[in-house]
């Protein structure tokens, strides 16, 4: 196809076939997940199964691929079908709208996915599927903290057990050690992470419950979502 005639000069006919053939699940399409989701298609993956349950708001903007004025309150995992369908109609896109928890895991044949990546910020949620993927030999990815950060620079690519200044990492490297997981691949960032101004923590909580919500810019959590892509591109490839 002439949409892949340039990925096809780095990879081959061939390469183009087999990512084609891939079919890969991303849990969390917001700052991350959405570039990672689109990078992949664009490269050729010719399934992706989308989880979240979130619907685009106003503070998504900022960042998230699918945020605009127009998509503003619809099912995120909707808004991303259409745009990655908008770029390649022959692909296949499987939205499931749904707040990813171990209760919901029976529902979802992992052995289905040739990759798994994890972009959600829930501790419980990454832990599961990282010891289900373990536990079938699915490869997987996760992305640790994003949010608090301003420097795209110091993203790096590296097992969990080696990652530093970032409190989500710290957490899972514990409970992963608790599990007997003895690696995991992430994207992590080696910038301390910034603490939120306070004056302006009230007006960005969303009406959330959850813990305080981190800050974020227009650039790091795309970049991870894109070294993401690349990681899972290169790993189908053999490369």
């Amino acid at each position: 196809m002439e949409q892949f005639a340039r990925t096809a000069l780095l990879i081959g006919q061939e390469g183009v076939e087999k990512l084609h053939a891939a079919r890969v699940a991303v849990f969390g399409i917001g700052g991350v997940g959405g570039h990672a989701t689109e990078s992949l298609v664009r490269c050729g993956v010719g399934t992706v199964d989308i989880f979240d349950d979130d619907r685009v708001s106003l503070t998504n903007l900022n960042r998230q691929l699918i945020a605009t004025h127009d998509t503003i309150g619809r099912p995120k995992v909707e808004a991303m079908a259409e745009r990655l369908h908008s770029i390649n109609p022959r692909m296949q896109v499987n939205a499931h709208q749904l707040f990813y928890m171990p209760d919901q895991a029976e529902n979802i044949d992992f052995s289905a996915f040739d990759y798994i990546l994890d972009c959600i910020d829930t501790v419980t949620a990454k832990l599961d599927l990282v010891c289900r993927a373990h536990a079938l030999g699915v490869p997987i990815i996760s992305a640790m903290g994003a949010g608090n950060r301003m420097d795209p620079t110091r993203l790096r690519v590296g097992d969990i057990y080696e990652t530093q200044n970032c409190p989500l990492a710290r957490v899972m490297r514990r409970e992963l050690r608790k599990r007997g997981i003895p690696a995991l691949k992430v994207v992590y960032s080696t910038e301390p992470a910034l603490s939120p101004r306070a004056e302006e923590s009230d007006m960005a909580q969303e009406g959330l419950t959850r813990r305080a919500v981190p800050g974020s810019m227009a650039f790091v959590p795309p970049v991870m979502g894109m070294i993401m892509a690349s990681v899972v591109v290169r790993d189908l490839l053999g490369r």
